[in-house]
């Protein structure tokens, strides 16, 4: 069975599920290029508003497949450019929400980073082990977990290698729910469901604006939302959501 799983558990919703309990789904370079290749087709594809991505009830990501990696070299390493098949990722202009239960280590903590939205079971747990190991984190859990806790959390994560519950994670602003572990998917599908009835450009735009400004200097991110704002009323979606307020009826969005 393939080792990344995409189904279509209702409209509008893609749900990528790795697919590798074995190795309490370990990110070899078959999950990431697998990865990669379904953000790439589902980010162009217009019938998806929305992209889940999730493990089992064990592990969401337990980390890279340490076995690639022990006897590698530097620039083994940096051929592989393992970094764009990350990007396919970074750069889905769909909303992405991370379904995570149990352990979201190493590669999986910096793959739900990726995500917009993280929903995380009560059990789940994020850590950034890589120091255990004589390495770094090195698909963002140094950047982006700054970005998401700041500087004093984030050291202490990945200095000590120490994970942190979910709960803990909540609190330092790392995710943005915290379910009963078996009500995980479900709550990321319900956000789905809300997102996809949403007009697909405005969207698009507000995760653009959102990802591009944020290490943008005060002025310049304003600027770029204010672009993104004035255009979206070129959009049929913004004629029929405003008639439709009016109208007081629920509006159909085309993305158009």
């Amino acid at each position: 069975m393939a080792t990344v799983l995409l189904e279509k558990p209702q409209e509008g919703t893609a749900l990528l599920r790795i697919n590798r309990p074995e190795a309490k789904n370990a990110l070899n370079t078959e999950v990431r290029q697998l990865l990669a290749d379904y953000f790439r087709q589902l980010g162009s594809d217009p019938e998806v508003r929305c992209i889940i991505i999730t493990g089992d009830q064990a592990a969401f990501a337990a980390g890279a497949d340490l076995r690639e990696l022990a006897g590698s070299g530097a620039l083994e390493v940096m051929l592989r450019r393992v970094h764009l098949l990350w990007q396919a990722i970074s750069h889905c202009p769909k909303p992405v929400i991370a379904a995570v239960n149990g352990y979201a280590w190493g590669g999986g903590c910096e793959l739900a980073m990726h995500a917009d939205i993280i929903v995380a079971g009560e059990s789940a747990s994020f850590c950034q082990p890589e120091i255990k190991v004589g390495i770094m984190p090195g698909a963002g859990g140094t950047q982006r977990l700054l970005r998401a806790v700041g500087k004093f959390k984030a050291m202490k994560m990945i200095l000590t290698g120490q994970p942190v519950s979910a709960q803990e994670a909540f609190t330092m602003g790392l995710v943005s729910d915290v379910v009963p572990d078996a009500e995980v998917l479900e709550t990321a599908l319900k956000l789905a469901r809300q997102i996809g009835a949403m007009p697909p450009l405005a969207v698009e735009q507000i995760k653009e604006v959102v990802l591009a400004g944020q290490d943008a200097p005060l002025e310049t991110a304003l600027m770029l939302e204010r672009k993104a704002f004035q255009l979206l009323f070129d959009s049929q979606d913004q004629k029929e959501g405003m008639t439709a307020f009016f109208e007081k009826r629920k509006p159909q969005y085309r993305g158009r």
